[in-house]
């Protein structure tokens, strides 16, 4: 069993609440286990982080980025250790696991550059007689609480933490019960290469209990959670307790809108992808597609090809391009929206099954799904699908793809390929969306700030926007 990270090493529980063992989605087999955590690991957990929080406060920010550039090489240096570990745990293939654990590192280095440019401000001649001027003074939070999720456990981990630490915060952070043990070790990893003791803490317990108890600490100052929409509005009611700063980054229903102008091939591809990664189970996946009639057919001849391409199977082969979905309970969800889609009369293009034979037996396999002639009122339509599939819409005009891609409840990613800019820029400015996408694939960067609209989230993440949430500002008046 793998134990908490506490206070710089490998800890048990304080509770009695046993284990939880952690499974492969391909066969479920057992990877390992970690204990189930209680409110009093909580406690503990976050002492860690507040007996922290006044000596890296006091760590400059040049020494703070050093530390966490020399984490982000230990984690490169172990990739080969993590990738085969995240797979194991997670269900995705195994060079996308390379590429979430390079994610990881890449976050980390960023906010490590960064480090040098946190600073305040001034404001002189607020009066002249008697003489006053004024200081805008910037400060670390204290001790951060993280909560997150299956899909993406360390790159997700990440975009709280690096920005966080770096801005001299102290963290306790909770992946998901199923997916705890490359988090854990990365934890150690960074450890290792210079983290102080203290300054990242890992807990693991359910979200009802432990995660409920990181949002009503006292000594918790800011939540950071990812996950879905309805346990988001419970962080934020839970967090409110004591006034809580909260940044949230809830589901999706990402439109990708095709105009007849577009470059074709590439909008395949770039769709393709942005659906099938991970199996589909990302909140900025492609999840609604609209097409200009003019060009209908021939993307949905293209998509269909390279549909048929992708192979389904263990992630641990690296042959395969879809691995296994992360439970049983998220398959038959997706299988429900799909079947609602069909008795309401969808037409189904590819995939909607499972695929046969020795190897899918015991994972959560799903072929890779495609329909139209979806109804705007079915599951499919309106919920966020977590899964490798995807409805197809014929659209007359921009005006009627815009409309159709607002009626959401959900303003998180969005896309549109055409080679017209002023439709381009129209679709940017009314994409009720916290980022768009000009012919570009779904690529989340650093360098800029990421925020859902409407149930989509709360605050941003990445950029220098997320630094702010991890500081507080006050204002000083000098007088002379």
């Amino acid at each position: 069993m793998t134990g908490f990270w506490i206070d710089g090493r490998e800890v048990d529980s304080l509770g009695n609440a046993g284990e939880t063992q952690v499974g492969n989605p391909a066969n479920g087999s057992l990877v390992g286990s970690v204990p189930t955590g209680t409110a009093r690991d909580v406690d503990a957990a976050v002492e860690a982080a507040r007996d922290a929080f006044p000596g890296w406060w006091e760590t400059s920010a040049a020494k703070r980025g050093e530390t966490l550039f020399a984490g982000s090489e230990a984690i490169k240096s172990a990739v080969n250790e993590l990738a085969p570990l995240l797979t194991a745990e997670q269900g995705k293939p195994i060079g996308e696991a390379r590429m979430e654990i390079f994610r990881f590192a890449h976050t980390l280095e960023h906010y490590a550059g960064m480090a040098k440019n946190l600073r305040g401000g001034s404001v002189p001649n607020l009066d002249s007689d008697p003489p006053r001027s004024g200081l805008i003074l910037k400060r670390p939070l204290g001790v951060c609480a993280a909560i997150t999720p299956w899909n993406f456990p360390l790159s997700l981990a990440g975009n709280k933490l690096a920005p966080g630490i770096v801005a001299g915060n102290t963290f306790v952070l909770k992946p998901a019960s199923t997916t705890p043990l490359t988090v854990l070790r990365a934890a150690a990893i960074l450890s290792a290469a210079g983290l102080p003791k203290g300054v990242l803490n890992v807990i693991c317990g359910p979200g009802g209990s432990v995660g409920a108890a990181m949002c009503e600490h006292p000594d918790v100052a800011k939540v950071g959670f990812t996950g879905s929409t309805p346990v988001g509005k419970g962080v934020m009611r839970s967090a409110a307790s004591t006034v809580k700063r909260v940044t949230l980054e809830l589901g999706g229903s990402d439109p990708f809108i095709v105009m007849d102008s577009a470059d074709i091939d590439r909008a395949v591809s770039a769709c393709s992808v942005g659906r099938f990664f991970n199996g589909g189970q990302a909140c900025l996946a492609v999840k609604r597609v609209f097409v200009h009639e003019a060009v209908y057919e021939e993307f949905k001849e293209k998509l269909l090809a390279k549909v048929a391409r992708l192979r389904v199977g263990p992630g641990s082969n690296s042959k395969n391009r879809i691995g296994a979905l992360h439970t049983a309970g998220g398959r038959q969800e997706v299988e429900e929206q799909v079947a609602d889609a069909l008795q309401n009369g969808a037409t189904l293009l590819a995939g909607g099954g499972r695929p046969q034979g020795d190897e899918y037996e015991k994972g959560n396999f799903l072929l890779p799904t495609v329909l139209e002639n979806v109804p705007y009122d079915s599951k499919m339509s309106c919920e966020e699908v977590f899964g490798p599939a995807l409805p197809l819409f014929k659209i007359r005009d921009l005006d009627e793809a815009i409309r159709r891609a607002n009626d959401s409840e959900f303003g998180l990613g969005s896309s549109i390929w055409t080679r017209d800019l002023e439709q381009a820029m129209l679709a940017a400015q009314r994409l009720e969306a916290g980022y768009t996408w000009i012919n570009s694939i779904s690529k989340i960067y650093d360098e800029l700030p990421f925020g859902g609209f409407k149930q989509s989230g709360l605050g941003q993440e990445h950029g220098m926007e997320a630094l702010e949430h991890y500081q507080l500002t006050k204002s000083v008046v000098l007088g002379h």
